[in-house]
């Protein structure tokens, strides 16, 4: 990987544009796509601290190149739960425990606002100036976690409707099953109908 800092973070995201761009031109011009990336490279970076150091992403550039009304950017966040991470790059990964997020954080809002999942759809909240002019802290956990620094990092200032057009809340989550591991046979997979 290319060293630190805003450059090093602006080549990789200029890449994934600019494979996403090759990608569409390869299937023409009726071609949509899918891209799932980490908030901090799907959210646009205009509307958080980032802009401030120089830093751009994936979702900034799509906007930029594309209309807005073809781009839809989808942020997540949780509460509590555990997560899929590695403490360290190249560290194997572990399902870890995240302690409840930072009070006056999104995700703490979301929870006080009643801890059942949400899906927000950003153009409703164009009216209320208060949500379009306040960075608010906004949980960041990426492949590299340590819960024991979630207080002092793993945050960043954002201005939620502008940073996405839907933002899914979910009030605790669960770490993932990476497909590529066999899950352990003693636990009932979490595709059973509980409803039967």
């Amino acid at each position: 990987m290319i060293g630190g800092g805003p450059n090093s973070w602006n080549i990789r995201d200029q890449h994934m544009a600019d494979t996403l761009n090759r990608l569409l031109t390869f299937h023409g011009k009726n071609a949509k796509a899918i891209v799932w990336q980490h908030n901090t490279h799907i959210g646009d970076a205009r509307a958080t601290d980032m802009a401030l150091t120089g830093m751009f992403n994936t979702g900034e550039l799509a906007r930029k190149q594309y209309e807005d009304k073809d781009v839809v950017l989808v942020g997540f966040g949780s509460y509590k739960g555990k997560v899929m991470a590695g403490t360290s790059w190249g560290a194997p990964m572990q399902a870890m425990q995240m302690p409840d997020a930072r009070k006056d954080s999104w995700e703490y809002l979301l929870h006080q606002a009643g801890n059942e999942n949400k899906l927000l759809i950003m153009n409703n909240f164009s009216g209320n100036p208060q949500l379009l002019e306040n960075h608010i802290d906004h949980r960041a956990i990426g492949v590299v976690y340590n819960p024991l620094h979630e207080r002092y990092g793993n945050y960043v200032p954002t201005i939620l409707p502008l940073r996405y057009d839907a933002f899914i809340y979910l009030d605790e989550t669960t770490a993932l099953h990476p497909l590529h591991i066999k899950p352990d046979g003693n636990q009932i997979p979490e595709t059973y109908p509980f409803g039967v």
